[in-house]
């Protein structure tokens, strides 16, 4: 049985920040395959809840690199799956809490 994705506000934000940048700097077509693969790795994950790599044992984080700058931070909880955050690698790491 596939989980929920649940989007709150801080991924939706995050998610809607490197669409911004992607289109500024890259263009339409990258912005749009950037797309297409969180949306196509969702699919994924909501079968398989646990593909990503425990990044926080104790709360429970996985991590998944959708590209290589990219980290999706998650958990799993009950029947649905929280997104926490789309993490760009390339920023200060002090700014990545889990």
């Amino acid at each position: 049985m596939a989980l929920k994705i649940q989007w709150p506000k801080k991924a939706d934000k995050s998610f809607d920040e490197i669409l911004e940048y992607l289109l500024l700097e890259w263009g339409e077509n990258v912005t749009k395959s950037f797309t297409k693969k969180v949306f196509n790795f969702l699919d994924i994950l909501s079968e398989f809840p646990e593909l990503g790599i425990i990044e926080n044992l104790e709360k429970g984080i996985r991590g998944f690199i959708i590209v290589k700058q990219i980290i999706l931070f998650y958990k799993i909880s009950e029947q649905k799956i929280i997104l926490l955050d789309f993490f760009d690698v390339r920023q200060h790491q002090v700014k990545r809490k889990l």
